[in-house]
């Protein structure tokens, strides 16, 4: 045991990974063009329905200094300005979107001696403020998180949760929803030959005493090709098919069918993710 704990962001994340990570249903393309000079560029389109949205987003990394620039289909301009080690084991960030005059933030991040701390604040007025915390250490870590609204002086979020990690499995409890739910997750690596996992997820939802839960599986077929398979409550039954034919180069092909709805289709979705 040792080491600083990962943000409270992460409690839970390799088992919610596993379970949601890549699923896509729409067509998907994104193109990233890495320099040696810190300029990087990646380019990305969705197609949804009938609907073509994207955006182009450059990066551009000098010493201690990243700027991020992204252009949307709307015209929105996002930018982010992010230094690291400004103060020992902090990086600060301030984003700013264009032409929302009230999309400015600052967010600092602090990780060190068995803490990890995450803040936001709003840059305006009334502004949206957010801190999360985690203790412990890479094995342990338990935290919370709130958010608070200045301009309607109410808390929009308060959490909590704890995790145990180890290379072959991870378990996460998380009281989520301001308190109204309980999420108990499991992830375990069944035979690290092959990388196969399984995991799941419970929820319990206070309110209405209503219970659910999600299963799913992962895979390596080869060290190229991964399958992922998702079950849940609702009786939705997905499949994915991820392939690496070059270096960073994804091809990801998910499938999900409702098996209680039978005039339903099953959803289909391909996404593209190519950098030279």
């Amino acid at each position: 045991m040792g080491g600083c704990p990962a943000p409270f962001s992460e409690i839970g994340k390799r088992a919610r990974d596993l379970l949601t990570k890549d699923y896509n249903y729409d067509q998907k393309f994104s193109l990233t063009i890495p320099s040696s000079t810190g300029m990087g560029l990646t380019a990305v389109g969705v197609k949804k329905d009938n609907i073509f949205v994207g955006d182009i987003n450059s990066q551009y990394k000098s010493g201690n200094t990243a700027v991020d620039v992204k252009v949307d289909t709307y015209s929105n301009v996002t930018t982010k300005v992010t230094l690291t080690d400004l103060l020992p084991s902090t990086k600060a960030a301030v984003s700013f979107s264009i032409p929302d005059h009230k999309s400015g933030k600052l967010d600092i991040e602090y990780g060190r001696d068995g803490v990890a701390m995450n803040s936001s604040i709003g840059l305006n007025p009334t502004p949206l403020l957010e801190l999360a915390a985690a203790i412990g250490c890479s094995d342990v870590a338990f935290g919370g998180e709130i958010g608070f609204d200045t301009a309607s002086s109410s808390f929009t979020k308060y959490n909590a949760g704890i995790s145990f990690n180890k290379p072959d499995f991870s378990a996460a409890l998380i009281l989520t929803d301001k308190g109204q739910i309980l999420k108990a997750s499991y992830v375990h690596l069944v035979n690290p030959l092959s990388g196969t996992e399984v995991a799941a997820e419970m929820t319990h939802r206070f309110s209405t005493l209503e219970n659910g839960f999600c299963i799913g599986s992962l895979h390596r077929v080869d060290p190229f090709t991964v399958v992922k398979t998702r079950f849940t409550d609702n009786g939705k039954v997905a499949l994915l098919g991820q392939r690496e034919w070059r270096p960073k180069s994804l091809v990801t092909v998910s499938a999900e069918y409702d098996t209680k709805t039978t005039i339903a289709t099953p959803k289909l979705g391909l996404a593209i993710a190519l950098k030279p």
